[in-house]
C-alpha cells in the first residue's frame, strides 16, 4: 500500500497545563500560542488513513523539537521522502530519516505512530498484535505528581490520583529549588499521608548531585523508595552507576540518560540503572522504541513505559499498545499516559474517548490500528497549522 499523501497539523488546546519540576515548567501554552501543542499526521494509502499524535515536550532541558521545529521536519525533509513508499516500508523509511535528518525525535515518533495505525488497519489488527501480541487486559496506571509551593498541594493531587482515579503508584517529581532535603521532606509527608500500600517512586528530572542522591536515599530509607528516577545530569553514567551501587536495593530508572540505542547498549554495559524509562516520543516512536527494549531484556533490565500525552488520545493509545505487547515479567512500575485519558479535561479531537481509566487502569482496545476515532469537524475547528505533503 503505496502513500499517496501526507497532512501535518497543529491543534489547540482548550485546557492549559502548567507543572512545575526541576528542569522548569511544564506548559502546554495558552489558547492561539504553538507553544505545546500537539502536531498531529495522517498518512493516506491505498484507502487506509495513519494517525499519529505528539505533544512536543518544549521548551525542554532535553529533547529538541518544537511544534514549529517538527512541522518543518515533517513537511520538509520526512513527508517527501515516504511519498510513494509501502506503508509497511518502516526499517527502510527510518535509515532514510537516520540519513537526513536524525535529531527530531518527536516528529519522527508522530510519523511512526501514523504509519503502525495505517498498517493495523490495512491489516484489520490492533497495532499490539504487530509488536508481539497481548499481554495485558488491564494495564496499572502511574500518576507523576509535580511539585507545589505547599507540601498540602502535592498531598491533594495524590490523594485526587488515589481516591477519584484508584491510581496505586506515584512518582513524585524532584529537585526543589532549596535542595534536596526538602525533597524527603516532600516524600515523608506524602508516605505519611497516602500509606505502605501505594507504591512511591521520586523523580528528580536531573535535579540533584550524586552526593545528593546518595544523602537523599540515605535519609528516606526507612521511609521505602520504590524507585528513583534519573536524579542526576544525563550524561553521567558512572555516576547513575555510582547510586546504584549505594542505593540498598532501590531500583533505579534512566530517563534523560536514555535517549538513543547507543545510550541503552552504554547503560547496560555499565550495570548503571535497573529500568530504562522508555517513552516513545525520546526515540522517535514505536520501532525505535522496541530496540531500546530488547536491550533492556538482553541485560535483565526492567522496562517503565509512559510520558505524558497531555488531551491525546492517539499519544496514550501507542504507549497502551506499546506496553500491552511487553510481558509484565520485564515492565515495572506501572504505565504513565493520565493526561491522555482526560483528567484534566477531554481530548478535544476525541470527545467519545476510546481509552479512560477504570480503578487505576487502562484496557487496551482491540479496534484495528490505535482504535482512536477523531471527530473531523473539531479538527477543522481547532486547527492552527495544516500542511499538505504529496
Amino acid at each position: 500500500m503505496k502513500i499517496e499523501r501526507i497532512e501535518i497539523f497543529v491543534t489547540d488546546l482548550p485546557i492549559r497545563i502548567q507543572r512545575l519540576s526541576s528542569s522548569g515548567t511544564y506548559d502546554t501554552g495558552a489558547m492561539g500560542s504553538l507553544l505545546g501543542k500537539p502536531v498531529m499526521v495522517r498518512i493516506f494509502a491505498g484507502g487506509v488513513v495513519g494517525l499519529g499524535q505528539i505533544r512536543p515536550i518544549a521548551p525542554s532541558h532535553f529533547l529538541p523539537d518544537t511544534g514549529a521545529g517538527m512541522v518543518a521536519a515533517i513537511r520538509d525533509i520526512y513527508a517527501p521522502r515516504m511519498i510513494g513508499r509501502s506503508i509497511f516500508d518502516l526499517e527502510a523509511i527510518i535509515a532514510e530519516f537516520d540519513r537526513t535528518l536524525p535529531g527530531n525525535v518527536q516528529a519522527r515518533a508522530a510519523v511512526d505512530h501514523a504509519l503502525h495505525d495505517a498498517m493495523g488497519k490495512a491489516l484489520n489488527q490492533p497495532v499490539y498484535n504487530l509488536l508481539g501480541g497481548r499481554c495485558y487486559d488491564r494495564i496499572p496506571l502511574e500518576w507523576s505528581v509535580g511539585m507545589h509551593r505547599e507540601i498540602s498541594g502535592m498531598i491533594d493531587e495524590c490523594r485526587l490520583a488515589i481516591d477519584k482515579y484508584g491510581i496505586r503508584t506515584l512518582c513524585l517529581k524532584a529537585g526543589h529549588p532549596e535542595g534536596w532535603r526538602e525533597d524527603v521532606k516532600n516524600f515523608i509527608a506524602v508516605r505519611k499521608a497516602v500509606g505502605e500500600a501505594i507504591t512511591i517512586g521520586m523523580d528528580p528530572n536531573t535535579g540533584w548531585g550524586v552526593s545528593e542522591a546518595r544523602l537523599a536515599l540515605h535519609a528516606l530509607y526507612d521511609y521505602r523508595v520504590d524507585y528513583l528516577e534519573q536524579p542526576i545530569v544525563r550524561g553521567n553514567f558512572a555516576g547513575l552507576a555510582a547510586i546504584r551501587a549505594d542505593a540498598r536495593g532501590v531500583p533505579i530508572m534512566a530517563d534523560e540518560s536514555l535517549l538513543s540505542l547507543e545510550d541503552a547498549h552504554k547503560l547496560a554495559a555499565m550495570q548503571a540503572v535497573d529500568v530504562f524509562c522508555i517513552k516513545l516520543y525520546k526515540f522517535g516512536g514505536m520501532h525505535n522504541a522496541r530496540k531500546v527494549a530488547a536491550v533492556a531484556e538482553a541485560a535483565d533490565i526492567k522496562v517503565n513505559i509512559g510520558g505524558i500525552a497531555a488531551f491525546s488520545q492517539l499519544e496514550a493509545a501507542a504507549g497502551i499498545h506499546f506496553h500491552t505487547a511487553m510481558h509484565p515479567s520485564k515492565v515495572m512500575p506501572a504505565g504513565e499516559f493520565l493526561f491522555g485519558l482526560g483528567v484534566r479535561g477531554p481530548d478535544p479531537l476525541c470527545p467519545e474517548p476510546t481509552y479512560s481509566i477504570v480503578d487505576g487502569h487502562v484496557s487496551p482496545s482491540d479496534r484495528p490500528g490505535l482504535g482512536v476515532t477523531l471527530d473531523e469537524k473539531a479538527i477543522e475547528r481547532l486547527t492552527l497549522v495544516r500542511e499538505v505533503v504529496c
